[in-house]
């Protein structure tokens, strides 16, 4: 898993009648006609498909990120309850090949929350007047933008600095490119340690050979 530190890039903002749009569910961001993989690489394809592309087959220019502006957004702003739905972690894995590893909503679903945390992805809360700012920014001329995970603070084009708050815990994995995995790896002397001494203590605990 990449590391994350601090990030500067084009933020792309999800929008529903001009503000963000709320509610997005997994089966919008990756369909279940592209879960039949589980490769991580080639699922951008059907990153937000219904909404990129029209009945045709053809791509919807309209759609944020089909314009040229946008096409290498790696920031996406969207509205409350981001992330909804059945808990796939092929949704995470589409923003990721998309290039996108941060998300700024007001709020989560619980398990796309986590599983963003497992593969890299920054998901940042802000509250729904502050995404609605930033989102309108996004939509102007400007629209880069600057997350440092290890200040929690994300800025816009306007230069206004905005604080998050992350769990400390996940900030650390997140920062050194950890998943549990990794993060449970990285403890092994101390779980080793634990293990021997447990051996010594209690013996008894341990399973006849």
């Amino acid at each position: 898993m990449k590391a994350f530190t601090t990030l500067t890039g084009t933020a792309a903002p999800l929008l529903e009648k001009g503000k963000p749009m709320p509610n997005v569910d997994t089966d919008m961001i990756i369909p279940k006609q592209f879960l039949k993989t589980t490769e991580r690489t080639g699922l951008s394809k059907g990153l937000f498909h219904e909404l990129k592309t029209n009945a045709d087959g053809s791509p919807n220019p309209d759609f944020v990120l089909n314009r040229p502006a946008y096409s290498n957004a790696s920031i996406l702003i969207a509205g409350e309850n981001f992330g909804c739905g059945s808990s796939r972690e092929h949704a995470p894995w589409a923003l990721l090949d998309q290039g996108i590893t941060c998300v700024i909503a007001p709020s989560y679903a619980d398990i796309f929350h986590n599983n963003c945390y497992k593969n890299g992805v920054l998901p940042i809360a802000l509250p729904l007047d502050v995404v609605e700012a930033l989102a309108a920014q996004a939509g102007g001329a400007n629209h880069v933008f600057t997350v440092d995970l290890e200040a929690q603070t994300v800025t816009g084009p306007d230069g206004v600095v905005h604080s998050f708050d992350v769990d400390e815990g996940r900030k650390a994995n997140l920062m050194k490119g950890l998943d549990e995995i990794g993060a449970s790896l990285e403890a092994g002397a101390a779980i080793d340690a634990f293990e021997e001494k447990r051996r010594l203590t209690t013996p008894w605990l341990e399973r006849a050979s």
